[in-house]
């Protein structure tokens, strides 16, 4: 019994760390606190909460007292002997990286001293318990992450105060390699490295000369850019460069502020908290605005080289083929969006942040977004639902709401039809799928045109049929003489109807060869039968005589 006692003493001994020990929820349990620095310096620092902690530790580090900002460091993983020199140091270490890296929001620093979470907010179960850690930052180097903690310690005598945590400690060397002041700034004179309106004199300076360096540079890459694509060989190169000139501008500039953060200057933090997720979001843009639009260029090579200028005249396979190509380039859009948001998330480290309050308010943010957009969004499904269904395609010539056009492109939110006469109507997806509309090419483009003419009564139907059947074999756009008929279709007291059947090989030859037949058999009726011109019959009767008038009626 007694040997059993035993080793579960000296289990927990071992298991117990040197520095601190879970005995409370309030707080960790810490045999000392940094006994290797000075202990005078501590008894003037109030310390009790995390905000008068760190506002503590900002104010001894702006007037330049690095061994009193010292004490608000947990140094307990460094030799006692080691706490003199290496806290100070460590100090003014962590004092440059958060100014340059860290904008705080004091705000979210709790003014109490176990940190409790106040405000029950939506999803927040935690609202009412007290804290013992307390993170401040994430910042990531070398695809690595390091945070920057504040965390309460009570020693065996004395209250309980807040430090930085022994981890954070650790962090400060990888973190101040990677975020420290670069090595120009040593040339900076000390006079301008005061603050004025939160930010350091030589910022104020620095900001509008670099804007105006990265300005220019991108004015000279498209420059360059449309040099090259005015050079390029190759159609389908020389569209993709132009159409890229400016996501490719944006791209250098990002990437050049980038590179000066990196290796010339190292602005503060407001600075920091503005410009890093811009040009993030900048340069995720301009990558693929830049993909896109040279996978048009080349999807429109392909649909140039194996399609051609789309029209009804196309075959169903070519027309289909090109409505796929329109909506691929729907995905890949999609896709892309959707992965430039995952990377500028991922890269600004905004999932812990934001991802359980957008989990939260997934059914309010539904609501917003189905109330203010519901006139995109059915636009957009509709579109991917013609893309996929392909009640019509691109090059199929439709009759919408008395027009007869072309579908000549279907996008996001609307279709654009091109008339016979190079008119364009813009309309909304959902308003074109709403209405019914007649699909002349949702087979085969051929179709049956009617030649509808009014003739007097003694006209020889079998002879119009004879002369339009040598009209059909000696017309070039005909190409099929076999489907075509004459039949008198109406009749009145003045004449009756004849209309003339012809098979059209497609819309638009139909539209101008029916033209051309109408006039070929109004003149020959008026030249060779001009007795057969429908008249309108008038009687007459006056002075006893009986006198019959004639007039002319027109044809149909």
């Amino acid at each position: 019994m007694i040997a059993a006692v035993l080793c579960v003493l000296v289990a927990a001994a071992i298991a117990r760390p040197t520095f601190a020990q879970d005995g409370s929820r309030f707080w960790y349990e810490t045999e000392a606190l940094n006994p290797g620095l000075p202990e005078g310096d501590a008894s003037r620092l109030d310390r009790s909460t995390p905000r008068l902690t760190l506002r503590g530790f900002i104010n001894a580090t702006e007037r330049g007292d690095y061994d009193a900002a010292a004490h608000y460091l947990n140094l307990a993983r460094l030799a006692p002997e080691n706490h003199a020199a290496s806290g100070p140091a460590a100090a003014n270490r962590l004092a440059s990286i958060m100014a340059r890296q860290v904008w705080i929001d004091w705000s979210s620093i709790p003014a109490r001293p176990d940190a409790m979470i106040e405000m029950a907010g939506g999803s927040n179960s935690r609202a009412g318990e007290p804290r013992r850690n307390l993170p401040l930052a994430t910042l990531q180097t070398g695809g690595k992450a390091y945070d920057l903690r504040l965390a309460r310690y009570k020693p065996p005598e004395g209250p309980a105060v807040w430090l930085f945590t022994p981890q954070t400690v650790d962090n400060i060397a990888p973190l101040y390699d990677a975020f420290g002041p670069r090595r120009y700034e040593r040339a900076i004179p000390d006079v301008l490295k005061r603050e004025l309106a939160g930010l350091w004199l030589w910022e104020w300076l620095a900001l509008p000369l670099i804007a105006l360096i990265v300005l220019a540079l991108g004015w000279g890459v498209q420059k360059v850019v449309h040099w090259l694509s005015t050079k390029a060989p190759r159609n389908w190169l020389r569209n993709g460069l132009d159409r890229s000139r400016l996501p490719l501008a944006l791209l250098v500039m990002a990437g050049t502020t980038q590179a000066i953060l990196a290796w010339v200057l190292s602005f503060s933090g407001p600075v920091q908290a503005i410009v890093k997720p811009t040009l993030t979001i900048v340069m995720v843009w301009a990558v693929g605005m830049t993909a896109l639009r040279i996978l048009d260029a080349i999807l429109h090579k392909i649909t140039l080289r194996f399609v051609g200028d789309i029209d009804d005249k196309r075959g169903f396979d070519e027309r289909n083929f090109y409505t796929s190509i329109y909506a691929l380039r729907r995905l890949i859009v999609l896709v892309t969006v959707g992965i430039a948001a995952i990377i500028v998330l991922a890269r600004l480290n905004l999932f812990d942040s934001i991802g359980m309050t957008l989990l939260a308010s997934a059914g309010v943010l539904t609501v917003i977004l189905g109330i203010a957009g519901q006139a995109v969004l059915g636009n957009i499904i509709a579109s991917l639902q013609i893309a996929f269904a392909k009640p019509v395609r691109i090059g199929d010539a439709v009759y919408f709401e008395g027009e007869w056009s072309y579908v000549e492109a279907i996008f996001y939110t609307f279709l654009r039809l091109r008339t016979w006469d190079k008119r364009r109507i813009v309309v909304p997806v959902t308003y074109f799928i709403s209405k019914p509309f007649e699909n002349w090419s949702v087979t085969e483009a051929r179709m049956m045109r009617v030649i509808d003419l009014w003739l007097d009564p003694c006209a020889d139907v079998d002879l119009l049929r004879r002369s339009f059947q040598k009209m059909l074999e000696d017309d070039p756009d005909i190409t099929d003489t076999e489907n075509a008929y004459v039949y008198a279709t109406d009749h009145s007291p003045d004449g009756f109807k004849i209309s003339f059947y012809a098979m059209m090989p497609d819309p638009s030859t139909g539209w101008t060869a029916q033209s051309r037949l109408r006039e070929k058999l109004m003149a020959c009726v008026r030249d060779e039968h001009p007795e057969w011109i429908a008249r309108e019959r008038v009687l007459d009767v006056g002075d006893g005589d009986r006198r019959a008038g004639t007039r002319a009626a027109g044809a149909g």
